[in-house]
């Protein structure tokens, strides 16, 4: 039996520009990485790139005039609602500003105690000792100070209502509200746009019933070029960055056609069946922040079809309890790999697989990924991840 399992490595890479070839450089730095460590590819291997070099490589940003135009041109440009907006510099800061230069007037609602992501604006023990019920209460700014006072990020150190207000208020009418239940808006303005990732698709179906003339949320803006501009068909602003002081950096596009190009390189210098996927953020909580680390739309906007799918696994704590009896040894492994190598096609609702991850492999993969690159100052953008999909039956 071999004895080693999954391997996770930070694959360095040259400083990604726009315009660069990246499905040669992905194939020429991986390759260089494996005569460096000698090693050697094998069929299933999976190569993963940061959407960030995508992004980069295809070119694909946008300024803040060019998005506030779409806003403008969608919302009208009057009085617009934006409604749960993550609390965030490098993601949302510099959207806020494009938003507010499309508008005349523009009232945020925050939601609390924290944003969608796990970032706190109000601890909740706070909340308990104040009496508030977060699905029914709402509050103004001076209502807000009154009530809790003056209460900063633990991280950044920021006070993230007078940041957003001060950061829209250069460009427009700005005001701010705290309130859970997005219909809250619509006693200020029919047209929103719900800045939420995840329940995108619900608070615009709510705010639609509730009487909403407009209702946007962001993957309907830079859908398609703006005066030159970079775009996202899919997700629009969802999965930006901050580039510059006047650009963000879109979620990639056409990531299907770079990876499928990437894995057919592998195939023609190695022979070998490489899987190939893009990712970005992972999709995992830090339990002492509670940050949920999945401020993007998806964590894998691109993938080959070798990674479709989820994991079917059996538990092994749970076989080595009650499956093998008081085999030791030997005699205990060749029962556990018999026991694999005879499992089920779909271990769904078996009791032997029950507490393995539902999650999707990209999910997983993508998580692994974002852990081994980091988000500083590594410069692995690449990954490349061996014997995952063995197990402990595997010669």
């Amino acid at each position: 039996m071999k004895t080693i399992g999954t391997i996770s490595r930070g694959i360095k890479a040259p400083i990604i520009k726009t315009g660069d070839d990246l499905a040669t450089i992905v194939v020429d730095s991986v390759l260089a990485a494996s005569k460096e460590g000698k090693f050697e590819l094998q069929d299933r291997d999976v190569v993963a790139m940061t959407e960030a070099i995508v992004g980069r490589a295809q070119g694909n940003y946008a300024t803040l005039d060019q998005i506030a135009k779409d806003v403008k041109i969608k919302t009208g440009g009057e009085t617009v609602g934006l409604i749960f907006p993550i609390m965030s510099r490098n993601r949302f800061s510099m959207i806020l500003k494009a938003i507010a230069m499309g508008v005349k007037k523009l009232i945020i609602q925050l939601s609390y105690p924290s944003d969608e992501v796990g970032n706190p604006l109000i601890p909740m023990d706070i909340i308990d000792e104040k009496g508030v019920n977060p699905y029914t209460d709402v509050f103004d700014e001076e209502k807000y100070y009154a009530t809790f006072g003056k209460i900063l990020h633990p991280f950044t150190g920021l006070d993230y209502i007078e940041l957003y207000k001060k950061m829209a208020g250069e460009f427009c009418d700005c005001r701010i509200i705290l309130a859970n239940n997005p219909k809250a808006i619509l006693q200020y303005t029919d047209v929103v746009i719900n800045a939420d990732i995840h329940t995108r698709n619900r608070t615009k179906r709510i705010l639609k019933e509730a009487g909403a003339s407009k209702v946007f949320n962001l993957a309907d803006f830079m859908t398609e070029s703006v005066d030159g501009s970079g775009y996202n068909a899919d997700y629009g602003l969802y999965g930006s960055n901050l580039a510059t002081d006047n650009s963000i950096k879109l979620f990639p596009r056409d990531g299907q056609a770079l990876v499928d190009k990437v894995a057919a390189i592998f195939k023609e210098k190695t022979g070998k069946n490489i899987e190939v996927m893009i990712y970005g953020d992972g999709a995992f909580k830090d339990p002492i922040g509670g940050i949920w680390e999945l401020a993007d739309p998806v964590v894998s906007p691109a993938h080959t079809a070798g990674l479709i799918g989820r994991p079917n696994e059996l538990k092994l704590k749970y076989l080595a309890d009650n499956a093998i009896g008081d085999l030791k040894g030997e005699d205990a492994k060749k029962a556990m790999q018999d026991l694999i190598k005879a499992k089920k096609e779909d271990l769904t609702a078996d009791m032997a697989s029950q507490g393995t991850t539902p999650r999707r492999l990209t999910d997983l993969l993508g998580s692994l990924c974002d852990l081994t690159s980091g988000s500083g100052d590594k410069g692995t953008p690449i990954i490349l991840i061996q014997n995952y999909f063995t197990n402990y039956a595997n010669d």
